[in-house]
């Protein structure tokens, strides 16, 4: 399972972790402007924005788990198991195979709204990219500096829905977890006031007590009210390195720890990376389970006009910086 946000304090951040029992293969991946998209149905790209993220690179194509492009423009792909729902092709409309969405969608928009468009003549399309790649479950999280919006394919069809929390995780629906957020209607960052009944004096014994009922397990509905709260309240400074760190605090609360999650196969869930994205200025910055210090990537020291994949392995090897030598 997952969890994605966007978050804004003078540049515009986007990013998620990735959590899993098992990874596919974790590349910083940057695809320049000329790189050659082939899309199924829809015929070649050999010019479109150029884009950063994570992604499994198959065959010489990638497949992003998150991107954001040159406008600063994000996306996102969670789990979404049981619930998504792709079509065959429908002739008079943009048909698109899920795992093309991310680049047919970052390739050529540079705002929510212009997506919007594009996502009303769509048609998600149930190709797999291989026999050992079957079409992943998957909803997805689009953002930019001033809106986020969910994308579903579900047996009712393809929705879309404003997020006016800039979070997202897994299962139910969003409408679902939104509506779920009126069972928190009561938590806050203040201490609470005594109404438990007239004439009982009751007193806190201890600070954070406001946010009492806050879930703290890994269901993706508790991630979803937890990433919620913690980023809507989040207090941070405007410089990079602030607002770098905070970000990473707030995916920090929904972090998942290797044996805590355990699935049915006996492996266990855990947080495989979490990333965070300058959109602004194109820095895709990572930890991994392994290596929990930061560790940056920026698209605009590549050549952007070219026309093969730049790609970094993902480090994973824990970073220790010793302050006594």
């Amino acid at each position: 399972m997952c969890t994605a946000t966007a978050f804004k304090t003078k540049d515009f951040y986007f990013g998620r972790t990735l959590d899993y029992e098992f990874t596919y293969g974790d590349l910083v991946t940057i695809t320049p402007r000329n790189y050659p998209f082939r899309f199924l149905e829809e015929g070649t790209w050999n010019t479109h924005y150029a884009m950063i993220g994570m992604a499994c690179v198959k065959e010489d194509y990638p497949l992003y788990y998150d991107a954001v492009n040159e406008k600063g423009l994000g996306m996102a792909g969670l789990n979404f198991p049981g619930s998504a729902v792709y079509r065959r092709r429908e002739n008079g409309k943009d048909n698109i195979a899920q795992f093309e969405l991310i680049p047919w969608i970052l390739g050529q928009c540079a705002t929510v709204k212009e997506a919007r468009e594009l996502l009303s003549r769509m048609n998600l399309t149930n190709i797999s990219f291989s026999d050992d790649l079957p079409a992943a479950q998957l909803h997805w999280l689009l953002s930019d500096k001033e809106e986020s919006i969910v994308i579903e394919s579900v047996e009712a069809g393809l929705k879309i829905y404003d997020n006016s929390v800039g979070v997202l995780t897994n299962n139910p629906p969003f409408d679902m977890q939104m509506a779920a957020l009126r069972n928190y209607m009561a938590l806050s960052v203040r201490q609470p006031k005594n109404t438990f009944a007239p004439g009982l004096l009751l007193e806190t014994y201890s600070q954070g007590m406001g946010a009492i009922g806050l879930p703290g397990d890994l269901s993706s509905q508790s991630r979803f009210v937890r990433a919620a709260f913690t980023k809507m309240n989040s207090v941070c400074g405007e410089s990079e390195a602030e607002s770098v760190g905070q970000f990473f605090h707030i995916l920090g609360s929904v972090d998942q720890q290797r044996g805590c999650c355990e699935l049915d196969n006996g492996k266990c869930e855990y947080t495989i990376y979490t990333s965070c994205c300058n959109a602004d200025k194109g820095i895709y910055y990572y930890t991994s389970y392994g290596n929990h210090q930061i560790t940056g990537v920026d698209m605009h020291k590549e050549n952007l006009d070219g026309d093969k994949l730049v790609i970094y392995e993902a480090v994973k090897e824990e970073q220790i910086r010793m302050q006594n030598g």
